[in-house]
């Protein structure tokens, strides 16, 4: 057995990344995108991990949640995890808190990791050596030639077989925009559409019979994810083959669970970065198995890419292309798609990442670190 590590020190950071162009989707749009950023050391490592929310949560990090996890065991991260747990009870478990629960969360894993100089899916046990990702963006800001050029491009130049595509800024279009990209993938790939929330139940059900003739397979969001009747009901009546999927905003297991005892969705989905980090993740996965449903991982694909091997039913995670472009402008180890699937790099100790201070100094969030 190995003897107890304490770990040292968790520090945090917050980097705000503009997009490359305004990006857009059913219920929001947005020209930035903060990447908050945890350090968690222990002997001579450090771990790493992160989450996407809004630079607040550093303060939280560390005023509270540091004081808790220092001193801790570097090699029992589930008990940093529940201790985490127990802090914010009366701050409320999801949404910010649960956002910085699940970024140090993800460092201690990845410490734990390198302190065994293995990578980290050899902890978490792998049930695939590689992982099927589907193209996602699609963005409702995007012209009919910028979405037809990004879906087009996932598919010929990284072989995805399947690509996402934002719907729900003007409803009336979206058969048109659904065209357009149907027409730039072919045969070659199978379309989803994501409408985050942005229709009602009935708008959703007419739009999901158009969809379906033109081929669409997956449908998110297609009303609000609070809105478990709404999706069970759409579940139940939309057109074969769509699937309905939800769960991006799931912040503690609790949530899901529940919404798999609604027969809300045939596809649930996770995100590392809110639910709770791998140890949450790995919660959910084995919700997922005890219910017989697929599990899709939510954006976050470098930090994803370890314990999606580990879910026994995972089916894909969302290759999005905001954090795909930002994880290889800031980390070094960040997967490369072949053959539309990325694989863990097992030549690097932990999730394989390293960050690059350099280059992502001129976007640190003043006062936030």
């Amino acid at each position: 057995m190995k003897p107890e590590v304490s770990i040292d020190s968790v520090r945090a950071r917050a980097f705000e990344i503009p997009t490359d162009q305004r990006e857009a989707d059913g219920t929001l749009s947005w020209n930035s995108t903060t990447l908050v950023l945890v350090e968690a050391a222990a002997g001579d490592k450090v771990g790493i991990g992160y989450t996407y929310s809004d630079a607040s949560i550093v303060s939280l990090i560390g005023s509270k949640l540091a004081s808790i996890v220092k001193g801790m065991d570097a090699f029992a991260p589930e008990r940093a995890w529940l201790a985490m747990q127990r802090a914010v009870r009366n701050l409320g478990r999801e949404g910010l808190a649960a956002t910085a629960i699940s970024a140090i969360d993800t460092a201690l894993h990845d410490l734990k990791a390198r302190l065994l100089e293995v990578p980290l899916v050899s902890l978490l046990g792998g049930f695939r050596r590689d992982i099927p990702i589907s193209g996602s963006g699609g963005f409702t800001s995007y012209s009919d030639r910028e979405l037809a050029e990004q879906l087009g491009g996932w598919v010929a130049q990284q072989g995805c077989a399947y690509v996402k595509m934002k719907v729900g800024s003007e409803p009336a279009r979206d058969p048109h925009r659904v065209k357009v990209a149907k027409q730039a993938i072919g045969d070659r790939a199978v379309l989803f559409v994501d409408a985050n929330g942005a229709y009602g139940e009935k708008q959703a059900l007419s739009l999901a019979a158009a969809f379906a003739e033109q081929g669409v397979a997956w449908f998110e969001e297609p009303v609000s994810s609070d809105d478990l009747v709404g999706l069970r009901d759409l579940r139940r009546r939309v057109p074969s083959p769509i699937e309905v999927a939800a769960g991006e905003y799931a912040y503690t297991t609790d949530y899901v669970r529940t919404m798999l005892q609604a027969e809300a969705v045939d596809v649930q989905q996770a995100d590392v970065t809110r639910c709770g980090g791998i140890t949450g993740f790995l919660q959910i996965a084995a919700l997922c198995e005890a219910f017989h449903t697929d599990l899709s991982g939510h954006c976050a694909p470098a930090l994803h890419l370890h314990v999606a091997c580990a879910a026994p039913r995972l089916r894909h995670l969302e290759w999005f292309h905001d954090h795909v472009r930002i994880e290889h402008m800031l980390f070094d180890g960040a997967p490369h798609a072949h053959d539309g699937r990325i694989a863990p790099d097992l030549s690097r100790p932990g999730n394989g990442l390293q960050f690059k201070d350099e280059d992502a100094a001129r976007f640190a969030v003043a006062g936030a670190s």
